[in-house]
């Protein structure tokens, strides 16, 4: 009974939390190892409070500095974390405030530190008390106000003045579920009455011929045929990527950077007949694309090798299409990935950005004359995008940047850019390069 104690959905979150905001952890590593050892009833809520308390974190952490008379210990960033996760409650979530603090306070108890049971219960309350002036002091700060890291903040109104307080907004909203059906399968109208028949209410969405957008996020398993391949999940931005590849049967393709693999399996989709190579540096990745080129029965060969350490995995034969979905900063898809926000620092650009000109020039002499390389991120900031593209144009006169029609995004000077929020879909850069 002791060990079930200790299961329960406040406690969990707040050990979850503490362990990506102490030791930069995951959130998605640290909660699919955590949600298994919940009851199934406790699992919803508790992934709720992870992604709410990490979507609005500066922001709340800004209020709990209020709150308390001194900062907590590092020992105690479970503490400190179920007080965020109370305090999300009263403000976010349609649970009656009384139990919301009374929860919160017990969870005290299951994370073995009943010392802090007044210090909850207290903070919680004063908030209830003073929440008009603990809010109106938030304004003094853009990062309590906007919750976003003050480097963030200001690369957003460098590299877009005029957009960037809609940026932070849009990546403070809870994303929607979107699906991409797989034309092998059924097709886009038959699957929408499916859904219908299933009372999933949907809609297509705009510009992306498999796409269908749900009205309300559900379990996958839910879903009319997904076991047996008919669909999968992927947000709209990223199904652009597939038609820019210019794909047919009979080519030989690279898919650079390809875990999990929707992708992978999107390219796949247009064209089975194709020889394609999924590339990851981690092989436990691989096991993703795995999973899902066998769920949608479609066939890649899946390498785990660094893409730029060329003489580990290429066989001497050139592509015809490669596509490299560069490791990024992620800035385009925080609506997904709250962790963002704490995990990723304003030094990790020069850094990535680094890694991204390194894959362009190593993988650039792999591709075929007249080939097409896409080069895509899901970040929002130009030295990682339409930067990067100009200075690899710059050195190499043999590539030429050809225009997509229809554009996936927003024309900038080299590429196209999607901002988060922009037709509600997630951000993304993309740039389509010939070999000429």
């Amino acid at each position: 009974m002791a060990k079930q104690q200790k299961q329960s959905a406040r406690a969990t979150a707040a050990r979850v939390i503490a362990e990506v905001v102490q030791k930069k952890h995951s959130l998605n590593a640290v909660l699919t190892a955590a949600l298994p050892l919940l009851p199934e009833n406790e699992r919803s809520l508790c992934q709720q409070l992870c992604y709410g308390v990490l979507r609005w974190h500066p922001q709340l952490d800004a209020i709990s500095q209020q709150l308390l008379s001194k900062a907590l210990k590092a020992k105690d960033a479970d503490i400190a974390a179920l007080l965020l996760c109370g305090l999300y409650q009263l403000r976010d979530l349609r649970i009656p405030s009384h139990a919301a603090i009374s929860e919160t306070v017990n969870a005290t108890k299951t994370l073995g530190k009943q010392w802090a049971k007044g210090l909850i219960n207290a903070s919680l309350r004063n908030y209830q008390r003073q929440s008009e002036d603990i809010n109106n002091k938030l304004q003094q700060s853009d990062t309590a106000l906007y919750a976003h890291p003050d480097w963030l903040i200001q690369s957003f109104k460098q590299d877009w003045p005029d957009s960037w307080q809609a940026i932070l907004n849009a990546s403070n909203q809870q994303p929607p579920m979107m699906l991409r059906v797989n034309q092998q399968k059924t097709t886009r109208q038959d699957y929408l009455t499916q859904l219908i028949e299933a009372d999933i209410p949907a809609n297509e969405i705009s510009d992306c011929p498999e796409g269908i957008l749900l009205e309300k996020p559900c379990d996958v398993y839910l879903l009319p045929g997904f076991t047996d391949g008919h669909v999968s999940v992927q947000d709209g931005a990223a199904q652009q990527v597939a038609s820019l590849l210019d794909l047919k049967s009979g080519l030989r393709i690279l898919d650079a950077c390809a875990a999990p693999g929707g992708k992978t399996c999107h390219i796949l989709e247009h064209a089975p007949d194709n020889d394609v190579i999924a590339l990851d540096i981690a092989a436990n990745r691989l096991k993703q694309i795995e999973q899902n080129t066998e769920r949608l029965e479609l066939n890649a060969t899946l390498i785990a090798s660094d893409a730029a350490d060329t003489d580990k995995w290429w066989d001497g034969t050139l592509f015809d299409r490669i596509l490299i979905d560069a490791p990024c900063s992620g800035t385009g898809v925080i609506r997904r990935h709250p962790d963002i926000k704490l995990l990723r620092r304003a030094d990790d650009i020069d850094s990535l950005a680094e890694q991204q000109e390194h894959l362009l020039n190593t993988l650039w002499p792999l591709l075929k004359p007249e080939g097409l390389l896409v080069y895509t991120t899901c970040s929002a900031l130009k030295q990682e995008n339409e930067q990067q593209v100009a200075n690899f144009l710059q050195q190499h006169p043999e590539a030429q940047e050809i225009e997509a029609s229809p554009a996936p995004a927003q024309r900038r000077p080299f590429g196209y850019q999607r901002l988060p929020g922009d037709d509600d879909l997630d951000g993304f850069y993309y740039a389509c390069l010939r070999h000429r």
